[in-house]
């Protein structure tokens, strides 16, 4: 699906909220008229996406791919993968982006993918190394999201990919909308165990290339997040491992 070390507060401040949930609805409604890349700020480098506390936990995800009108693409088999969110140092949920950039990885390119590295120190930059000796980087360049606190959370996230290989790396820019809420289902639920999630993307050229040249591609997606692991469960597996990490003397952060 994706550690903080800010000069201010982690969740984005109240007064920020009303004009990002403005601008993200905007950004919604213009769907698909997407020329060109959303003007999302850039995330310092050790700057997480920060989730809603019902999205803590150990999750089943599937994906169905929508077409133009948001019914389902039948042609497209639906991709399953596993995703997993905790929380940091700062008790804030974050995504686990090595376990689930290798989840998504693995479901998408099977033995095409040989491991995914988290750079140091950056947690909006991933390195996935592939068959054929490739090399796909994926950095966050852009982010944008709404309060954590919302019925519904939205966020918005352009990254940039470059696939280094045998010839001269391709860099392409691909923009993420996603709308997570509780399921209609267990809308009172003390304990979110399903989420619903729709999600807008397009991709861009690289910076500077002239869209005439590039392909762009506009897609949509239904996601179902099914909790599997226990929330208790969840927390003694993060407090054995700081546990485990104090007593080497190290930080894995």
């Amino acid at each position: 699906m994706a550690v903080l070390l800010l000069s201010g507060p982690s969740k984005p401040a109240l007064a920020d909220n009303t004009q990002n949930n403005q601008q993200l609805e905007a950004r919604l409604e213009a769907w698909p008229a997407w020329s060109d890349p959303a003007p999302l700020p850039r995330p310092r480098a050790k700057q997480d996406l920060v989730y809603p506390d019902w999205f803590e936990g150990l999750w089943e995800v599937e994906s169905l791919d929508l077409l133009a009108d948001g019914t389902v693409n039948v042609n497209v088999p639906p991709l399953q993968h596993l995703a997993q969110f905790q929380r940091n140092q700062h008790d804030d949920v974050v995504g686990n982006r090595p376990f689930n950039a290798r989840a998504v990885g693995q479901a998408l390119l099977g033995e095409q993918l040989i491991s995914v590295e988290q750079a140091p120190h950056q947690v909006n930059r991933q390195l996935a190394r592939l068959s054929d000796d490739r090399l796909l980087e994926t950095t966050v360049i852009g982010r944008q999201q709404t309060s954590i606190n919302a019925a519904a959370f939205l966020s918005d996230e352009l990254v940039l990919q470059v696939m280094h290989g045998a010839r001269a790396p391709r860099l392409s820019r691909i923009e993420t909308l996603s709308r997570y809420q509780p399921c209609p289902d267990v809308p009172t639920a003390e304990i979110i165990n399903r989420i619903c999630v729709e999600q807008w993307q397009q991709t861009y050229p690289a910076p500077g290339e002239a869209s005439t040249s590039f392909m762009q591609r506009e897609s949509r997606f239904k996601l179902t997040l099914t909790r599997l692991q226990d929330l208790a469960e969840t927390r003694e597996t993060q407090a054995d491992r700081a546990i485990q990490i104090m007593a080497e003397g190290g930080d894995d952060h």
